[in-house]
């Protein structure tokens, strides 16, 4: 077909398959740190989002993110998959529609970020609801500014892979979303801790290798700014995770494997906007910098009265902001086929481009999440009676069990007068 790559559209299917298994793994990630009892709730969030933000992608967020160069949205020329065809998409050499599928899995992913501030007490259709909308209102917007034509590119600020749309725009609204739903019942009350670190682990490392799609097919192709991204995904993590092993043990003097799992995904969070306008050197660096403030803010966190459960914003909107801002120093045009260099390069205005960015951004995911939960709030409860939150989740919204006890049978009620039966 004229115009396409074949290599290039080879490779972007896979990364595109690649990212969507991402979702899947922060289920697990996402599974092991809350109570056994919310297990099935917490991962069904993030399946729910692969279903969820698939959709309203399709209808109207892909076009809103793409369509047409304004400033704050765009247009609606390619809603419900208008004229996304085999045509490459402009600026690549892979069919629009792999374009499409690639881009959907990020938004899928970030929905099902989001999820981490309110598991273990948000009401599974409340969540449905504010996921399906913030797809549009929030991801698509953000989508839009870093790399769809908007004003923050524009302006020439640099996101690779989505530091501003993903990593800061699920961070700062998981700070939203906490503020409003409020903290958990045994918040602060009892010790609440993961039920199950092998989940955690085994999340952490599927989601490194699907990261790999995620900031090595941003480039689009098999050329140099994709490559270098896929390089660097290897090393940020890598360095973030020596780091935090040394930091575990000079403070407690354990390595916890929370930790390791948590500094994985700290580490291809930070490199995730730089990856491919850095070099390998910078790139490890960068893992190893962003280590330090996403560290301390898990740790200040729960001296406070927010319960973002799973500590989306330091994991992911902490280190995101890192490493958009650290462009604005290290980007080098040498290592990126001219985008832009950095302070420590020569160029001030590229560090000014990336702090309008890590202003901005976090501002309107905040301010806009926070007006979602809100007005949902005024039409249906967010949360239910206290006495479900402490039955578990599961039970409560699912009917069902991660782990079955009385071989493999919970008792159910079957109505006044009917007596009790096993389900299996």
């Amino acid at each position: 077909m004229p115009g396409i790559d074949t290599a290039d559209t080879a490779w972007m299917l896979v990364a595109t398959a690649l990212v969507l298994l991402m979702t899947p793994a922060l289920g697990l990630f996402y599974a092991g740190l809350v109570r056994e009892k919310n297990t099935l709730n917490t991962f069904m969030m993030c399946v729910a989002a692969i279903g969820l933000a698939t959709v309203t992608w399709a209808t109207v967020g892909y076009s809103l993110a793409f369509d047409g160069d304004g400033k704050i949205i765009g247009g609606l020329g390619h809603a419900f998959m208008k004229d996304v065809t085999f045509a490459p998409r402009d600026g690549t050499k892979i069919p629009e529609l792999v374009f499409f599928a690639f881009q959907a899995t990020f938004c899928i992913i970030t929905v099902a970020l989001v999820a981490g501030a309110v598991v273990e007490r948000m009401r599974f259709v409340p969540f449905l609801i504010f996921a399906s909308v913030w797809s549009v209102l929030v991801y698509a917007v953000l989508a839009h500014w870093a790399f769809g034509g908007g004003w923050l590119q524009q302006q020439g600020t640099l996101d690779f892979a989505g530091g501003v749309p993903v990593e800061m725009g699920s961070g700062f609204s998981a700070l939203a979303a906490a503020i409003v739903v409020r903290p958990r019942k045994d918040y602060g009350r009892q010790a609440i801790v993961p039920h199950n670190a092998m989940f955690v682990l085994l999340g952490a490392g599927l989601l490194w290798f699907g990261w790999f799609g995620f900031n090595g097919g941003s480039g689009f192709g098999v050329g140099k700014p994709g490559i270098l991204a896929f390089v660097n995904t290897l090393l940020a993590p890598a360095a973030t995770l020596v780091v935090w092993i040394v930091l575990d043990l000079v403070r407690g003097r354990q390595a916890t494997a929370i930790g390791a799992a948590t500094a994985i995904v700290v580490g291809c969070v930070a490199i995730t906007p730089a990856g491919g306008f850095v070099s390998p050197g910078w790139a490890l660096a960068i893992g190893a910098i962003a280590a330090f403030p996403c560290y301390f803010a898990i740790l200040w966190r729960p001296r406070t009265r927010v319960d973002e459960t799973l500590d989306v914003l330091s994991a992911h909107g902490v280190a995101g902001l890192t490493g958009t801002l650290l462009i604005g120093f290290v980007a080098q045009a040498t290592w990126n086929d001219g985008a832009g260099n950095g302070l420590l390069y020569g160029d001030a205005g590229q560090l000014w481009s990336q702090v309008v960015a890590v202003l901005a951004a976090p501002a309107y995911a905040f301010g806009m999440t926070w007006l979602l939960i809100k007005g949902l709030g005024l039409l249906m409860p967010l949360r239910g009676p206290e006495n479900e939150e402490a039955l578990g989740m599961d039970l409560t919204h699912h009917g069902e069990e991660a782990y079955a006890s009385g071989e493999g049978a919970i008792l159910i009620g079957l109505g006044p007068g009917v007596g009790r039966s096993p389900r299996v």
